[in-house]
């Protein structure tokens, strides 16, 4: 019974070429005509498979190309691995060799075993990374099957990204602009140096202390202080110029005590052994019970 059925099928399918392939007088069910007119139903789904095939024959060496294309780069990564493996057998094999042939002189057989290790290890690290150089080009082989983004999107992308980046930019410039400083009062600056010193800020301190200088708003104060900061940075000679400064202004200030007594541990300090030893006896003398004369008699030894 089935083989009358393949014998009735294959007789109906021969019929149908020999039907479709008659033509007629005037070129009408034609196939092999560039513009076929006059078709059967069958003749028309014959043309329509034919069309359909060519085009998919077509996108597909297209891909076929470009994955040829990628093969190619992985099969030549693949070539270096492979040399590289050879090359780091041939070092193992050298080590042996060398092993066996310099047994006597232990320690150059193991400095060389060191450097051929090492050359070896490098070579077996860079076999790594071409592996995962291979995998990675594998998994963009796998993705471009399945997804392709064009040049010219990728290009408005970018320029997308770059125009708002721009706007951006000019935003933050308008605003920087149309935000001005707001000028404090030199009493609220007073306070702003004296946080910043205790903070131990003294970069800003130092900076708020001379816009007060600028104001002459305490002077002899701001000078002091000045150089109180410069004196615990160790720039003696800096501090030194502000102190002078200060004692200058206002002699009769609370600090001069320990002013005097930087003052002389700065001269010390820079080599101007003779002023600073003035210093810490005018320390001593003008201020006999204070803890700055003390610690000016322990200097004095």
């Amino acid at each position: 019974m089935k083989s009358n059925i393949r014998t009735l099928l294959l007789l109906t399918f021969v019929s149908s070429l020999s039907f479709a392939s008659e033509p007629s007088a005037f070129g009408a069910g034609d196939l092999t005509a560039p513009t076929p007119y006059g078709l059967t139903q069958s003749e028309k789904v014959i043309l329509q498979t034919k069309d359909t095939l060519k085009k998919v024959a077509i996108n597909t060496k297209s891909q076929a190309s470009k994955l040829d294309s990628l093969r190619e780069r992985v099969d030549g990564i693949q070539s270096v691995v492979e040399n590289l493996s050879v090359r780091s057998h041939e070092n193992k094999l050298e080590l042996q060799k060398f092993k066996e042939e310099n047994r006597v002189n232990l320690d150059n057989i193991h400095e060389f075993q060191i450097r051929l290790a090492e050359k070896v290890q490098k070579n077996q690290d860079e076999i790594a990374k071409l592996q995962t150089i291979i995998f990675a080009l594998s998994k963009v082989v796998d993705k471009m099957n399945a997804q392709y983004v064009s040049k010219e999107a990728f290009n408005t992308l970018v320029k997308d990204i770059n125009d708002f980046k721009t706007l951006i930019a000019k935003e933050m410039q308008s605003r920087k602009k149309s935000v001005k400083p707001r000028k404090i009062s030199s009493a609220q600056l007073y306070n702003q140096a004296k946080a910043n010193f205790d903070k131990r800020y003294y970069t800003k301190a130092i900076q708020n202390y001379k816009e007060l200088i600028k104001r002459k708003y305490k002077p002899a104060y701001a000078h002091y202080m000045i150089g109180e900061m410069n004196f615990k940075r160790k720039n003696y000679a800096e501090a030194i110029s502000y102190f002078k400064k200060s004692a200058s202004l206002y002699d009769k200030a609370s600090y001069m005590p320990k002013l005097l007594l930087h003052t002389a541990i700065a001269m010390d300090k820079t080599g101007d052994k003779a002023h600073a030893k003035a210093f810490y006896n005018a320390v001593i003398a003008k201020y006999p019970h204070s803890k700055e004369a003390k610690e000016a008699k322990k200097h004095l030894g």
